[in-house]
């Protein structure tokens, strides 16, 4: 398994190419978010999709999945945003949200069946670069955190000491991450948004 260090700010294009290439390769990738890091693929891939999601213990088919985004219009590849949730999202993001939506025609053969699609676009220049560069959403989920103490997925070099034994490929270091996840608000009721989880930023409608 490879680190790599990245500035938080300032991408090193370099680091990135590579991040993207092992995710071409159906890798999975630990990343930095706007919350906690994550483990992410290329979410178009099946092989990395079931790999990622045995890391987990997840079922394509049944349990809740997220994608990261570069932007709304990447979003609307995995989802349906109509008018009420594009206002209610575009106050929030970039930020530490996901969004629960109707998923789209267009989302990927693993995927087919499911109705509903978690969207997050982080306010993480890394995590949106990924994407953008991709040229597709991530997969993404949280990082293993049972019986962990907060500083074993926070710290780049204690994930590093499991990573490996997961069956990452890489990991991205971008300093000290939260230990704190995403907000989760479900906006499938037509009558008014559900918080299903509270996050670091109060979400008000």
């Amino acid at each position: 398994m490879n680190t790599l260090k990245i500035h938080p700010t300032s991408i090193d294009a370099r680091v990135l190419s590579r991040a993207v290439d092992a995710m071409r390769d159906d890798g999975l990738v630990i990343y930095p978010t706007d919350t906690l890091y994550a483990i992410g693929c290329d979410a178009t891939s099946r092989k990395a999709t079931e790999a990622l999601c045995r890391i987990k213990g997840l079922n394509p088919q049944k349990n809740a999945l997220a994608v990261v985004c570069h932007d709304f219009s990447q979003a609307s590849e995995f989802a349906r945003i109509d008018n009420r949730a594009f206002a209610i999202m575009r106050r929030y993001l970039p930020g530490p949200f996901t969004f629960i939506l109707p998923s789209s025609p267009s989302m990927p053969k693993i995927f087919k069946g499911r109705k509903q699609v978690g969207i997050r676009i982080p306010d993480n220049d890394v995590a949106r670069e990924l994407a953008r560069a991709l040229g597709t959403p991530l997969l993404t989920t949280s990082l293993p955190s049972d019986g962990l103490e907060p500083e074993e997925i926070t710290e780049p070099g204690e994930i590093e000491l499991r990573a490996e034994a997961m069956g990452v490929d890489m990991l991205i270091d971008a300093g000290s991450g939260s230990a704190t996840p995403s907000a989760v608000i479900d906006l499938t009721d037509s009558s008014a948004p559900v918080v299903l989880r509270e996050g670091p930023v109060e979400f008000e409608f």
